[in-house]
C-alpha cells in the first residue's frame, strides 16, 4: 500500500520553530545562559519591513537611540553568502555593495539557501541566525550607522517574536558565538 505523504507547510513563526536547527526558545536559553539581557516583545507574524512597521509601536517607543533593521541574506556568483544588517528604512545599491565587501555579483539568496546557510525561514532573518551562520562561513557585515544605536529590535530566529537588545550585548552575542562583524559606512552604498 503506498503511503501517503502529508505535505506540511512551515513558516517562520514560533510555531514551527521546532523544525529550525536552532529553536528561538534554545537560542534564548542560551542568552540567558550568557547573561544577555533582552526583553522579548510577542506579535503577529511579520514579513516585511512595511508589515513590522505597523506594529513597532505596540513594543518601542520613539527613542531616537533604538533601530529598528533589516536583515538581506545575499549570494554572489561564486557562492559565497554574506549576512548585511542596517537600519530598517535605509537604500543600497547592491552594485557599490559588491565592490565594497570585495564580492562577485550579488542577489537576495533563495529561501532553501537561507535555511540551509542561516537555520532561518524568509520573514524571519536576523543577526541572531548567524549561531548557523558562522558553521557555515556566511560573513557578517553591519552599518556603521548602527553603532551610533543604544539598541536595536531583532526577531530571535522567528517572526513572530521581537528581542530589544542593546548593541553591547548583541557584540557579546557575535563574541560568544565567533562571529566576526564586518562594519561598512552605508553612506558608500547608497
Amino acid at each position: 500500500m503506498d503511503k501517503v505523504k502529508e505535505h506540511i507547510e512551515f513558516d517562520a513563526s514560533s510555531k514551527f520553530q521546532g523544525s529550525l536547527p536552532i529553536s528561538s526558545d534554545d537560542l534564548l536559553v542560551s542568552l540567558d545562559n550568557w547573561k544577555i539581557k533582552y526583553k522579548c516583545h510577542n506579535h503577529p507574524p511579520l514579513m516585511t519591513v512595511e508589515e513590522s512597521k505597523k506594529h513597532q509601536k505596540q513594543f518601542s517607543s520613539s527613542d531616537p537611540s533604538a533601530a529598528h533593521i533589516k536583515n538581506l541574506y545575499l549570494r554572489d556568483h561564486k557562492k559565497n553568502n554574506f549576512l548585511f544588517v542596517l537600519e530598517q528604512d535605509k537604500k543600497i545599491d547592491l552594485k557599490k555593495m559588491s565592490t565594497i565587501m570585495q564580492a562577485g555579483r550579488l542577489s537576495f539568496g533563495s529561501p532553501e539557501r537561507l535555511f540551509e546557510h542561516l537555520g532561518v525561514r524568509p520573514g524571519a532573518v536576523t543577526p541572531f541566525a548567524m549561531i548557523n551562520g558562522v558553521k557555515k562561513n556566511v560573513k557578517l557585515f553591519l552599518d556603521l550607522d548602527l553603532k551610533s544605536y543604544t539598541k536595536i529590535f531583532a526577531h530571535p530566529l522567528v517572526n513572530d517574536r521581537t528581542l530589544e537588545i542593546t548593541m553591547a550585548d548583541l557584540q557579546i552575542f557575535f563574541k560568544k558565538n565567533n562571529v566576526y562583524v564586518n562594519w561598512i559606512d552605508s553612506q558608500e552604498l547608497g
